[in-house]
């Protein structure tokens, strides 16, 4: 008894800590987050990273050589132009 009472502490607590490495929703993060996850998507040189009204952040990014303009959307979705 004692040891699957242990075993579920166990448990609760990996799925506890695996609940916090979920990156936050795309209406949470900050400029930070935000030029986290466009590196993450191999995007480098992010500059003009500004967040619009409708929650929309806009930037200017690099991918590869090839200059774009980036459009991350509040549940994370990047779209480029």
């Amino acid at each position: 008894m004692r040891t699957l009472l242990l075993v579920l502490v166990a448990v609760g607590f990996a799925g506890a800590a695996g609940a916090q490495t979920k990156s936050a929703p795309g209406g949470m993060m900050g400029t930070a987050g935000v030029k986290t996850h466009l590196q993450a998507l191999h995007y480098k040189d992010v500059n003009d990273l500004r967040r619009g009204p409708d929650g929309q952040w806009v930037a200017k990014a690099k991918q590869g050589n090839v200059p774009k303009m980036v459009t991350i959307a509040p549940d994370g979705t990047v779209t480029a132009r």
